[in-house]
């Protein structure tokens, strides 16, 4: 099958989009597909042999971070010559919500089409306000994806319809080979906690995690915080200076040494404070057997179970954070039958489960190909067979969208 998929944010500055468009296509490669990424990045960045740069781009506030995109006429001659040249049996654009490169693809194509909504947020006025444009073009789409119930409630509440819930991906194996690095191991006198994010953007939560730190010292005072991340954080840096060698700020770290990071420690502190549709990261510490401690925002807790997988503190409350902290570093060995369930659980996330799923909503797109879901009566039940076409790939057992 030729595949075109669209990823509407910069590779320059990777995030959890940019990673799930990336392990799609080379696991789709993986199989046998001919796959075709396009996707903003500047230049001088390097990137993979299967994906086609449309230039360098403009930041722009978006749900409490900031997206990297290009848009544009002349963006938009790039994107019809990709499709002209591509050929390609479908496309599968990312996040089409948005002023983007997917948004562009989707005026323009012609063909089956699938989109993939990775966003949540409570309301958007910048949404309500593009929906007249953006409702009419999304008809064009034969099968929508979200990667969570949280990205589908999103979808629903501000531009209707439904979606399949395929969730985010994760190399399992991968994680769960990584060998933990000295430096960052803890023992039993000297713990390590690790925070992994985006450092100067609010809701990923380091203040929360920085308020934290002192109570947590003061009942467990050999703990070590490895804060990983680019940004600067100036404030946060100075509230923890002076906590002296118990907090490290690693800098921006590879995809090998955050597995190794997370199979090093002996927590993985999620504080973020909102804006999460899934929570991918927290997949991967739990892959490679690290105690997850994230804040109860939806998207965290349907990934821990409401808590079976892992523990959960009060969003924002960084005395709730410090005392579950508190009692994981403790006892470290009452936390072994939390981390194997998590390392069961989720299997069902690797990219071998996961594009099986997204492979069998393909095939459902292209045997009705011209159906559309408000066009044609025999659409009524696009949504029913795509989640049975899915369920039968996890052979009939959990719901891969609940």
């Amino acid at each position: 099958m030729r595949i075109g998929i669209v990823c509407p944010y910069s590779f320059d500055a990777p995030g959890g989009v940019q990673f799930h468009v990336r392990d799609l296509a080379e696991e789709l490669i993986q199989r046998g597909h001919t796959v075709s990424v396009l996707a903003p990045a500047e230049d001088s960045t390097p990137v993979p042999d299967y994906v086609v740069s449309t230039g360098k781009t403009v930041a722009i506030p978006y749900n409490g971070s900031v997206a990297r995109l290009n848009f544009g006429p002349v963006v938009g001659g790039r994107v019809r010559r990709w499709l002209e040249q591509g050929d390609f049996d479908l496309l599968h654009v990312h996040e089409p919500m948005i002023p983007s490169l997917s948004m562009l693809a989707l005026w323009v194509a012609d063909g089956p089409v699938v989109a993939t909504f990775h966003t949540s947020m409570e309301r958007s006025r910048a949404l309500q306000a593009i929906s007249p444009v953006v409702v009419p073009m999304l008809e064009k789409i034969s099968g929508r994806i979200a990667v969570s119930e949280e990205a589908r409630r999103t979808l629903v509440e501000h531009l209707g319809g439904d979606a399949v819930v395929v969730p985010n991906g994760v190399f399992a194996d991968r994680f769960a080979a990584a060998r933990p690095a000295p430096a960052w191991t803890g023992t039993d006198e000297r713990p390590t906690v690790a925070f992994l994010g985006r450092l100067d953007e609010p809701r990923k939560g380091l203040a929360v995690l920085a308020a934290a730190v002192e109570p947590v010292l003061a009942e467990v005072p050999g703990t070590r915080f490895l804060v990983a991340g680019r940004g600067e954080a100036a404030e946060e840096r100075e509230a923890l200076a002076r906590f002296g060698d118990a907090v490290t700020f690693l800098g921006g770290i590879s995809d090998a040494e955050k597995a190794s990071l997370f199979a090093s420690v002996d927590a993985y502190v999620a504080p973020q404070t909102g804006g999460e549709s899934f929570g991918i990261v927290l997949v991967e510490a739990m892959s490679a057997g690290a105690l997850v401690v994230a804040s109860d925002i939806p998207a965290f807790q349907a990934v821990l179970d409401g808590g079976r997988l892992g523990r959960l503190f009060r969003r924002g409350d960084a005395t709730s954070l410090a005392r579950n902290l508190v009692d994981v570093l403790s006892d470290r060995a009452a936390t072994l039958p939390m981390r194997e369930r998590a390392a069961a659980a989720v299997r069902r996330y690797d990219w071998s489960t996961v594009t099986s799923q997204v492979l069998a909503v393909y095939d459902m797109v292209l045997s009705t190909a011209h159906a559309r879901v408000r066009e044609d009566p025999r659409s009524r039940t696009m949504f029913g067979r795509l989640r049975a076409a899915t369920q039968a790939v996890t052979g009939g057992g959990e719901r891969p969208w609940a």
